[in-house]
């Protein structure tokens, strides 16, 4: 896959956020780290979990809410003008979570989703995932 000059690639699970932009260009990517943003995770979209002995729904309600900040944040970013062109890599359940809160334009931002859990790899292993999953 190309991935264009400026990209901002996500990478996120229930607990991490990590930020990632194309400092190279289309055909020679070179992913450089960004900070990732302190996240307000007291939005708890997964309210609709409930807990009883032996659920653990108030881990998923943290996982949700983290998710939730996170698409929040990069909804923010892509209606400033921040990002205009976004890869999100993130496992099936916490992808279908950001997708719930996709704003219409970072949807149009999207270039690609990937279901997978990238947290803690290094710039070469994300990209080779990026390829594999074109």
């Amino acid at each position: 896959m190309l991935l264009p000059h400026g990209t901002v690639i996500a990478l996120v699970d229930g607990r991490n956020f990590e930020l990632y932009r194309n400092s190279g260009d289309e055909a020679e990517p070179q992913l450089t780290a960004l900070d990732s943003p302190r996240l307000d995770s007291h939005n708890h979209s997964g309210a609709g979990h409930h807990s009883s002995p032996g659920n653990h729904a108030n881990s998923q309600v943290d996982e949700d809410a983290h998710a939730a900040a996170a698409v929040s944040w990069l909804n923010g970013e892509v209606l400033g003008h921040r990002i205009d062109k976004l890869v999100v890599f993130a496992p099936a359940r916490t992808l279908g979570e950001l997708r719930r809160h996709y704003h219409k334009q970072t949807e149009a931002a999207l270039l690609k989703e990937v279901g997978k859990d990238m947290i803690g790899r290094k710039p070469p292993e994300i990209l080779a995932a990026l390829r594999e999953n074109n």
